[in-house]
């Protein structure tokens, strides 16, 4: 139920409330999220994340899409999120393992050869009806905020969810891509790399990448792992602490090292 400005009718109260009453304590009514992406199938990666996450009491768990390819746990991390309660949008990897014929496709180098044996033995282990979940997955997610503004959970930017808001982007290029109606935070990732700005009012989270982040190694990791110094060496994560008086993002990074963080070789 909405209120006649189309607000969630629980956000309007708290904002009247809020407003009209001094002794008011915001922190009452104030909703935690925990927002990450990019797992791309790494177990090890996301069990840190949740681990460190639930020595604070979180709300709700938002997952910007990549979530199961190639890594070497893709069924055990599509269960655990969904045990989770994981509020999830499709990633573009996300669509093409529930999509593409591996059988179609016809690499062209070694890396191409080892991404399409991985494919088919994704799609295996997940069978038909978990593709279409996958597959049926949304490419956009609005989550009401206590100040009654609005966040948009997607994959890569709104007015594409396959191309990535990226932290060198100048203000023209990122709003450019953020559509019609951004809402007033998106959380975003895709690009690996977490940032946080605002263009004209609105704010942008890109979270990073639980497993696949970059930071700290020579290059960015491939599949299989070639040697132990391209295995990830810390997960990304971000807290978004909504209250009636507006939103609080914290990044955080949880190291890695010393897990065995290695995928399975097909």
């Amino acid at each position: 139920m909405t209120s006649g400005r189309g607000i969630p009718y629980s956000s309007f109260v708290v904002a009247v409330v809020s407003r009209t009453c001094p002794w008011y304590d915001s922190w009452q009514f104030f909703m935690l999220l925990l927002c990450i992406a990019d797992i791309h199938g790494n177990l090890d990666a996301l069990r840190a994340v949740l681990a460190t996450a639930e020595r604070r009491s979180f709300h709700k768990l938002l997952v910007a899409g990549d979530i199961v390819f190639p890594g070497s746990a893709p069924l055990e991390t599509w269960r655990r999120l969904n045990a989770a309660g994981a509020i999830m949008v499709q990633g573009v990897s996300d669509r093409a393992v529930a999509t593409l014929n591996p059988n179609a496709i016809h690499p062209k180098s070694d890396h191409e050869r080892i991404m399409v044996e991985r494919m088919k033995a994704v799609r295996a282990e997940f069978g038909d009806i978990i593709l279409q979940r996958i597959l049926r997955l949304p490419t956009r997610v609005r989550v009401p905020l206590e100040n009654g503004g609005e966040l948009l959970l997607v994959h890569g930017s709104p007015a594409d969810p396959s191309e990535a808001l990226t932290f060198d982007m100048s203000d023209e290029e990122m709003n450019a891509m953020l559509g019609d109606d951004p809402a007033d935070v998106i959380v975003c990732g895709m690009s690996h790399s977490p940032f946080h700005r605002t263009i004209g009012g609105v704010q942008i989270v890109n979270v990073g990448s639980v497993g696949e982040a970059p930071d700290g190694l020579p290059r960015a990791p491939t599949y299989p792992y070639r040697e132990y110094r391209e295995r990830p060496m810390v997960a990304h994560a971000t807290w978004i602490e909504s209250t009636p008086r507006g939103i609080s993002v914290e990044p955080i990074e949880v190291p890695l090292e010393g897990n065995d963080m290695r995928l399975a070789a097909p």
